[in-house]
């Protein structure tokens, strides 16, 4: 196989943190190659760097025997490399053909757009991928799994040799996956190549011929998919770096608190699980893999299509906050800029606007009062802050989220949902959030907490709920927890290495 792509030791860092250290990759023509690893291994960083987005502290990027020049978009697509993010760069108040031809458009006399002519190429290439888009219509109007194709539309309409798919299939069901899949396969024969991101091990053994194994900013291993199992790439991506500094403590739980039961919705499908008081629950799984969307369901944030959710016995009215909040629910909400911390405000204002949302007998804010309940959760938390008057935003991302989480704990909640609660914070800051986690659980909450990092629900939880495409996959006991069984679950590996037993019997 010819050599298409070679990068050779790239090593980048942000603020003098290592996020790539001496990596290389190589690719073929007429290759679909997986990058694999886990959540921060490096993937997006070198694809990136692969792209022109961003440039390299030192090493080489060759294409086609040619060596691209360092952080350059224009040089890259010139040369043929195209990235198809996870989140597609779609225009939705543009047709299909004018996304196709941005930038490119087709002029005649005096500057005139050539429509008809690029309506046309449009439906050649459409028609050329077995694609039934029309090629007038908005893209607006097009679902998820069209706007994928449409993204690898835009790639071969500018001769794209390289194709990079970030996480292509999180947001498809398994038609729109079987025939992408069907697509890429076509092109390849054709001598497109492909660096398919993916963290589903059942994809990446359906689609791909070779493997790259990135952790911890490192190369770790590569090869070819039909010599190696699910199992191995899985300890490849995990490896043994499994933090054995454990803070959980076994403690006595009380009565069912939450019942979840087979709640269907938006992200989710036919979840069922049970919550006792003092327990927390870790949810996790891929980026995408429903914890967060199961999560606000609980919350009311999202409608449920069926199934129904009850706490302490009694049933309520999903789709609405309020309604949760009043079951006595309180969400610290992921990432925390964009949902929770409210800038303009000063820290006890922060804290004290959940509780007064619900408190409709007594509307008026009573400063004095809020000041002192603030402090007194100040010391409870041990936040550090200053002047209670000061903005939200001058404090670390650690103290921030401790103020937010006094928000949902001033208004009296028993079930606290964290989504990724830790999110943007330093291990320190980390250590302090498990163990106040801890300090709430023992004290009677009851936690739920989502996190795509394994070690920090060892860390804390008492049982872990694994999801993949939606669904349950798994629910551990804290002794069976294990980076390597979680991912095999999450990726849906396990289901792969069933399947090869079944097959070997």
């Amino acid at each position: 196989m010819l050599e298409l792509l070679k990068m050779e030791h790239i090593q980048k860092s942000f603020f003098g943190v290592t996020v790539l250290d001496d990596v290389s990759l190589t690719i073929g023509q007429g290759e679909i190659h997986a990058l694999l690893g886990e959540n921060g291994a490096g993937k997006s960083t070198l694809m990136n760097i692969l792209s022109g987005v961003y440039s390299k502290d030192s090493g080489r990027v060759i294409f086609e025997e040619k060596e691209l020049p360092d952080g350059s978009i224009a040089a890259a697509e010139q040369a043929g490399i195209a990235f198809v993010h996870q989140e597609l760069n779609i225009f939705n108040d543009l047709r299909v053909y004018e996304n196709l031809f941005l930038g490119k458009e087709y002029t005649g006399f005096l500057g005139k757009l050539e429509k008809q002519k690029m309506i046309q190429e449009t439906e050649e290439l459409l028609d050329e991928m077995g694609v039934n888009i029309d090629a007038t219509e908005l893209a607006g109007h097009l679902d998820t799994g069209k706007k994928q194709l449409l993204e690898i539309a835009k790639a071969l309409h500018s001769k794209s040799k390289l194709i990079i798919l970030d996480e292509p299939t999180t947001a498809l069901n398994n038609d729109e996956i079987q025939h992408l899949f069907e697509l890429v396969r076509n092109l390849r024969e054709k001598g497109t190549s492909f660096i398919f991101i993916s963290h589903k091990m059942p994809e990446i053994f359906a689609l791909a011929d070779h493997y790259t194994v990135l952790r911890n900013a490192r190369y770790i291993a590569s090869g070819l998919i039909a010599e190696t199992t699910p199992e191995e790439v899985t300890r490849y991506m995990v490896g043994e770096s499994f933090s054995t500094q454990d803070v959980y403590e076994k403690r006595k739980l009380g009565d069912v608190i939450l019942k979840v039961d087979h709640i269907s919705g938006n992200g989710f499908r036919d979840v069922s699980f049970q919550v006792r008081k003092g327990e927390i629950l870790g949810l996790t799984g891929l980026q995408g893999a429903g914890c967060s969307d199961v999560m606000q369901a609980i919350f009311g944030q999202k409608k449920i299509e069926s199934g129904s959710i009850a706490a302490w016995g009694q049933e309520y009215k999903t789709g609405s906050i309020h309604q949760a909040m009043k079951h006595y629910v309180g969400m610290v909400a992921a990432n925390r800029k964009e949902n929770s911390v409210i800038p303009d405000m000063n820290l006890v204002e922060n804290m004290y606007i959940s509780r007064h949302t619900i408190d409709g007998k007594n509307p008026v804010i009573q400063k004095k009062q809020e000041l002192e309940r603030f402090l007194d959760y100040k010391e409870k938390l041990n936040m550090k802050a200053g002047d209670p008057k000061n903005l939200i935003i001058s404090l670390s991302g650690g103290n921030q989220q401790k103020v937010i989480l006094a928000r949902w704990l001033s208004t009296e909640a028993e079930l606290l949902l964290l989504d990724n609660p830790t999110q943007g914070i330093d291990v320190g800051a980390k250590e302090e959030i498990y163990r106040l986690i801890l300090k709430l659980a023992k004290q009677g909450k009851t936690i739920i907490i989502n996190t795509l990092e394994i070690p920090e629900i060892k860390k804390i939880a008492d049982r872990c709920i694994v999801f993949y495409h939606g669904k349950v996959m798994a629910d551990l006991e804290h002794s069976k927890i294990s980076e390597e069984k979680v991912m095999l679950y999450a990726t849906a590996a396990i289901e792969e290495q069933i399947k090869g037993e079944k097959e070997h019997a």
